[in-house]
């Protein structure tokens, strides 16, 4: 394996760790806000979140890409206030990542808290728990099958992810190259050996990610009826 097929394989791993990172500690508390929170504008919120699993991820990641625009105000408030451009970048593509991934990691976190009985909150409240000791050490051990879902979705959706990367990155070697594109630039070279190289790790990969899904859950769903 030469250093460009190892780069690319590094990279795809640092986009994916970084995006499932960021999304847990951003789904964590939007999770728990609409599983719990009522307010009016909360199915609009819902379907903003929801929006990339129906999408084309080309639009996402053209709108996206024109935000980032330098040659657009919010592109060039980034770039003439912190010296910080977007687009085409890993930067870039970290935060396309993260828009595009919101839906596979809040859902199976919302979903897993709404399943809950309302008896473990009511009861933790009772014992004098504030919310955030509540959340951590009465609900969140208890929706452990829902994190690990989460985590391995947003981890599996983002190292397959096509479509926002190549709009918002473009391929840069190194820097927005990931598995996903290289896969493509190397059918279009008629390099189908690298090609399957690339395409028989990343589909290991996910199918390693959802075994460990399906097993963990059956586990829980088991120990829960012993």
């Amino acid at each position: 394996m030469d250093d460009d097929f190892i780069g690319t394989l590094f990279l795809t791993g640092k986009l994916a760790a970084a995006t499932t990172a960021s999304l847990l500690l951003i789904g964590l508390p939007v999770a728990y806000a609409l599983a719990y929170t009522r307010f009016r504008a909360k199915g609009i919120f819902e379907a903003l979140i929801c929006m990339p699993m129906v999408l084309p991820p080309t639009v996402i990641g053209y709108y996206l890409l024109v935000a980032f625009s330098p040659q657009n105000a919010f592109g060039a408030f980034l770039e003439n206030t912190f010296d910080l451009r977007l687009a085409f970048s890993f930067r870039g593509i970290w935060i396309a990542s993260i828009i595009a991934g919101l839906p596979f990691m809040i859902q199976p976190l919302q979903n897993g808290l709404m399943a809950l009985p309302d008896s473990y909150r009511e009861a933790a409240y009772t014992l004098g728990k504030s919310e955030t000791v509540t959340f951590f050490r009465v609900l969140l051990p208890n929706i452990k099958p829902s994190v690990i879902t989460g985590i391995a979705f947003t981890f599996a959706h983002c190292i397959g992810e096509f479509g926002i990367v190549l709009m918002v990155g473009g391929n840069i070697p190194n820097e927005t190259r990931i598995a996903s594109i290289a896969i493509y630039d190397e059918v279009q070279t008629l390099n189908y050996d690298v090609a399957h190289k690339y395409s028989l790790i990343l589909f290991l990969i996910s199918f390693v990610l959802l075994t460990v899904i399906y097993s963990i859950n059956k586990s829980f769903k088991l120990n829960s009826l012993t």
